[in-house]
């Protein structure tokens, strides 16, 4: 069986279920894979007799995971992995906090590209990056105030957290990212440029972007946040990073450091935690706190609460032409539109 074709809801029960420790981890790697169709076949075979689950993205690009794995099958799947000479001996990034139900099936999809860039350029080298740093060399460039450091994920993640005097792009997509921030840092391609994501994939690629443009020194933190907050730890150096590392599985987060930077998009209480809202024709990702999750049903507005108590035959009618804040709004935008409706309630 080469696709997964069980019901959804009984896989959240079956891993809300599982007592077996898993590890979550992610790692990606640059390389060419002539033929992604069947290399994505025996990547998901050979996972599934591990029990792998997560997404895993295949491309003629290379290969970018998002996974968790039973503790007793780890090394089995690190064998598997290094396995492969393109990517013998990558850093896995193991997640920080980790309950290990991050993510409750398995999908691995042959995409154009493992990070989709917009670009259209068979010039571009994504191999050729700029120069990798390490948590110590990181703290140490950003000290120079000449140093430009570069937020390379979205706006709903850099919202909960992010470094001390990154930019931090007003974007939804890393397609929107590279032509922004290529913008923004037009007159100073003489500069140290320092870039970060959460894991590395996305700078991989960005870092590689800027050289192709012209810009002379350009750096990316090895292993993204990941990895810095694990190296802080272990080293006891400064941590530069304030607040939540967003991430793409159920968790929707870990905390890097106590400090809370984010507001409840409803109430306007300090609040970093992310939730989809409830209502699932809406959908639209956004911040809410524990009280705002009871008065408001876990949805994202009085609309979506009430639709939900709505017979199910009802909610399924409506769907074809009711417009939700996640139907008319990007992820995150929750804030704004309530804005322009006047209906949020902020201090």
């Amino acid at each position: 069986m080469l696709f997964n074709r069980i019901n959804r809801d009984l896989l959240k029960k079956r891993i809300a279920e599982e007592d077996r420790p898993r590890k979550t981890l992610s790692f990606y790697q640059y390389f060419t894979i002539s033929e992604p169709h069947s290399f994505r076949d025996e990547i998901f075979l050979k996972c599934s007799s591990l029990e792998v689950l997560g997404r895993i993205y295949v491309a003629e690009e290379g290969i970018n995971a998002q996974i968790s794995v039973p503790d007793e099958n780890f090394e089995a799947l690190q064998e598997l992995i290094y396995s492969h000479p393109a990517m013998d001996g990558i850093r896995l990034n193991v997640a920080i906090e980790d309950d290990g139900k991050s993510f409750f099936k398995l999908t691995v999809k042959v995409r154009k590209k493992i990070v989709a860039d917009g670009l259209d350029d068979s010039t571009f080298n994504p191999s050729n990056r700029g120069e990798h740093l390490t948590a110590e060399e990181f703290n140490a460039l950003s000290e120079d105030p000449d140093t430009i450091i570069v937020d390379m994920r979205n706006h709903y993640e850099s919202e909960v957290g992010h470094f001390q005097r990154a930019i931090c792009p007003d974007v939804e997509t890393f397609r929107q990212a590279l032509p922004l921030v290529e913008d923004i840092l037009k007159d100073k391609k003489d500069k140290n440029i320092v870039m970060y994501c959460t894991g590395g994939i996305r700078c991989e690629k960005a870092s590689a972007y800027y050289k192709h443009k012209g810009f002379k020194k350009v750096h990316q933190l090895d292993g993204g946040i990941i990895e810095y907050a694990r190296e802080v730890n272990k080293k006891g150096l400064e941590n530069k990073f304030v607040g939540k590392n967003f991430v793409f599985d159920e968790r929707l987060g870990e905390r890097i450091t106590e400090d809370v930077i984010a507001r409840c998009h409803q109430c306007g209480k300090a609040c970093d935690t992310h939730v989809n809202c409830a209502n699932d024709a809406c959908h639209i990702l956004f911040i809410q706190c524990g009280d705002c999750a009871v008065k408001h049903s876990q949805c994202c507005s009085e609309k979506c609460s009430q639709f939900i108590q709505l017979p199910e035959e009802e909610q399924r009618k409506l769907r074809k032409t009711a417009v939700f804040n996640g139907t008319s709004c990007g992820k995150g935008r929750y804030k704004a539109h309530k804005a322009r409706e006047g209906e949020l309630n902020s201090n």
